[in-house]
């Protein structure tokens, strides 16, 4: 993933992209079971607290999906009047339900300010978990908050090259597709779909 990103929409856009094309026609979800939640959390140490020791259960396996969905539904929206990812189409939760769903999992974990005002440089307020960790769904739904409330949002795209259903975002002006490996699978269904009708 680009390195320019921010935090947030790396997390956002990491979470997201838990929903995949698995190589066979078909979507694979990274997601399925706990040793899954728990394998990409600890692939995130640069922006998930507590990853290295991090081990997932069935009820944050369900809370984890449940706001990737919100996730989803609302890159769906943003990407808007375009089609959202073909993972999502038939299976959007409604936007409110999917806005209630993402605050709700950004409000379990109360935070605090928390003021540093070192020698020689100006005051800093840092909003900080009140009692630790913050819980994990806490700090996605608050990363994909972050990101959709930012004019990173305006460059989210949906890949739209066969079998693919990821969400990517747009580097430059002629870019549609989310990897060069995706251009290369629309070109080729163009080319075959121009020869058949030719035919």
């Amino acid at each position: 993933m680009d390195d320019s990103l921010s935090r947030d929409a790396r997390l956002a856009l990491d979470l997201a992209l838990t929903v995949r094309h698995d190589d066979h026609g078909g979507v694979a979800d990274d997601l399925a079971e706990p040793t899954g939640l728990t394998a990409w959390v600890r692939a995130h140490p640069d922006v998930l607290p507590g990853s290295e020791a991090y081990v997932a259960d069935d009820l944050a396996l369900i809370a984890v999906r449940d706001l990737r969905a919100a996730v989803r539904a609302l890159f769906a929206r943003a990407v808007r009047p375009a089609e959202p990812s073909p993972a999502d189409a038939a299976r959007l939760l409604p936007v409110p339900e999917a806005v209630a769903r993402l605050n709700a999992a950004a409000a379990r974990t109360p935070t605090v300010p928390v003021l540093a005002w070192p020698d020689g440089a100006d005051p800093v307020v840092r909003q900080e978990p009140q009692g630790g960790r913050p819980e994990l769904t806490a700090v996605l739904a608050g990363a994909a908050i972050a990101f959709l409330a930012s004019p990173d949002r305006q460059r989210l795209r949906a890949c739209h090259a066969p079998r693919c259903v990821r969400y990517f975002l747009k580097e430059h002006p002629r870019q549609e597709w989310c990897k060069a490996s995706c251009g290369n699978r629309a070109r080729v269904a163009r080319h075959h779909e121009r020869h058949k009708k030719s035919a």
